[in-house]
């Protein structure tokens, strides 16, 4: 299914002279809010005809495309000369439209042979002109195609607009405009292969990101690394002072976090939950590391339409069993008997929040007219993956993960009454716990942060998983490692409940990454009106949670790892 996704023409690119070449019309909108999307033909620009509609894979669909068959044609070597496209004559309604759309900076998207290309609709002349209401707005009808070409193939494409030709729809009367097109041909000896490499980033801009993103992994990984020196000191010291309690034979109390042995394993509250909530994030952690290898290969070139957005569908489907198995096994350690309810849990965890944001996203979307508003089919086809192949691989791993008979490896017994908690100061509370816990490792992304947002909700164009994957690795040490450390001193306390505190504070960076939706949001993007807004928090807050459920599995796992490697190593009575 992703193959489908590499050559979206039906064609191998190959064309004799006068063959037409595809050209599709995509969408268009306001340049600031790249959801807010609407079909280019919404306009009243050249319609061809008949209009086709090009068939589009659901990744397409999800992404808001919706390719038309364009408004000019173009043939292979032919030359055109400010060649008519329509004539229109444009109603005062229309006209309004049009103004409107320049005040905004609409654009146009369209493909040609799958290269992308844009333009604006228009300019504003607000040159020396202190009030808004004497500004002159001007529609382009003139587009200028450069297109470069080796033997039998499309390289290359670059579209300017004639300045000089230009529609005043400052007033409101009817107007009449004659969109024109003008296409030059020129032959260059780039492989077909490297047509794409012009719209990766430029290499200077690699190479600060590169510098950028190295030297703050590498100065917290180094902070890390001073940390967890001092804490396997202490670790030591700990066990030297109990080896020579444990050989003095002295009837003292037993003191630190020896002390709670007999509780430290107690099971948690909720632990239907709990299970559901670690079977989840492990499935989240098993697609994020299916995404960067498919990343890696090169699936995600630019402007694959739709590949992320398929294979993320695909492989959450695929991957269903395993938070299945992972939450029922798990449910079944902690000597849970309700196992069915547990996989409806794990089933509606991350699905239940989800369905919930889309559902309301998807009805402002309708409201708004735009292509984001996903058509009754396409939510059809999502329901049956979800139905037909999400739900029975969740089924089918839960069943395993029941039969498993697996025990939980406890190196300590659990006394039957549990043990008191003593008054802990304010700051070794939950939330003051959850800010330490993820303040650092969100620091050490911050910036690969930045990139993406500017890629998902801006038009630049993120080709840097290498950095991306190196970025997420050191997330990880970082998350697992302070975790521990916050786990430590917990248990340090004689504060035996660790098992809900450690998934907090794992998956507490993705509530800074939330946050930081709101700094981007406000200071470092153009974005605005209540159906960008909706879109941008809305669907930020199912990512966010989504990191938060990844990323408390890994707290809690490193903690448990942790946990029981200390209590193995002392003599328990």
């Amino acid at each position: 299914m992703l193959r489908a996704h590499v050559r979206s023409s039906a064609s191998d690119h190959r064309y004799k002279a006068g063959d037409e070449v595809p050209l599709y019309a995509n969408k268009v909108g306001p340049f600031g809010n790249p959801s807010e999307t609407y079909r280019y033909f919404d306009f009243p620009f050249c319609s061809s005809v008949p209009l086709k509609e090009k068939k589009e894979a659901l990744g397409e669909v999800l992404n808001g495309d919706r390719l038309v068959s364009g408004p000019y044609r173009i043939d292979f070597l032919s030359e055109k000369d400010a060649e008519i496209a329509c004539k229109r004559k444009l109603s005062k309604e229309e006209v309004v439209r049009f103004r409107t759309a320049i005040s905004k900076d609409y654009y146009f998207q369209m493909y040609f042979d799958d290269l992308p290309f844009w333009g604006f609709f228009g300019k504003v002349d607000n040159v020396g002109k202190a009030d808004p209401s004497d500004c002159k707005y001007y529609l382009y009808k003139h587009l200028l195609f450069e297109i470069f070409y080796n033997k039998d193939r499309v390289i290359e494409i670059n579209v300017r607009i004639d300045a000089r030709a230009v529609v005043d729809v400052t007033g409101d009367e009817p107007v009449d405009v004659d969109f024109m097109y003008t296409v030059k041909w020129k032959e260059i000896d780039v492989p077909f292969e490297k047509r794409l490499d012009k719209y990766k980033s430029s290499s200077y801009l690699r190479q600060i990101q590169w510098f950028s993103t190295l030297n703050s992994c590498v100065t917290l990984l180094l902070l890390t690394a001073f940390l967890a020196t001092i804490l396997m000191r202490i670790l030591k010291n700990d066990f030297i002072k109990y080896a020579h309690d444990e050989e003095s034979a002295d009837q003292e109390e037993e003191t630190g976090w020896k002390s709670i042995h007999g509780d430290v394993f107690r099971y948690p509250k909720h632990k239907s939950l709990f299970a559901a909530a670690l079977g989840c994030g492990t499935q989240l952690f098993t697609i994020t590391i299916f995404i960067f290898i498919l990343a890696v290969v090169g699936v995600f070139y630019p402007y694959n339409r739709g590949a992320l957005l398929t294979a993320l569908v695909v492989i959450y489907a695929l991957t269903s069993g395993i938070a299945g198995y992972t939450a029922a096994s798990f449910y079944c350690q902690l000597e849970g008997t309700n196992w069915a309810r547990n996989l409806l849990l794990t089933g509606s965890l991350l699905c239940g929040p989800l369905f919930v944001t889309f559902c309301f996203l998807n009805t402002v979307a309708v409201a708004y007219k735009v292509t984001a508003a996903l058509p009754f089919g396409t939510i059809v086809v999502i329901f049956l993956i979800w139905a037909l192949v999400s739900s029975p691989f969740l089924v089918v791993g839960g069943i395993a993960g029941k039969d498993s008979k697996a025990e939980f490896q406890a190196p300590c017994r659990t006394t039957k009454c549990p043990r008191d908690i003593p008054l802990l100061p304010w700051y070794r509370k939950t939330l003051p716990q959850m800010a330490m816990a993820g303040l650092l490792p969100f620091s050490a992304i911050y910036i690969e942060i930045y990139y993406l947002f500017a890629s998902v909700w801006g038009h630049r164009i993120y080709t840097t998983y290498v950095i991306l994957f190196i970025v997420f690795i050191i997330l990880l040490i970082i998350t697992a490692f302070i975790t521990v450390a916050l786990t430590y001193f917990q248990l340090a306390a004689e504060d035996h409940g660790w098992w809900w505190r450690s998934f907090l504070c794992g998956g507490s960076t993705g509530l800074f990454m939330y946050a930081y939706c709101f700094y981007f949001y406000s200071a470092q993007s153009d974005m605005s009106g209540f159906m960008q807004t909706s879109f941008f928090f809305g669907y930020m807050a199912c990512i966010c949670y989504g990191f938060f459920l990844m990323l408390g599995a890994i707290g809690f796992c490193a903690s448990l790892f942790f946990v029981r490697h200390i209590y193995r190593s002392i003599k328990c009575e």
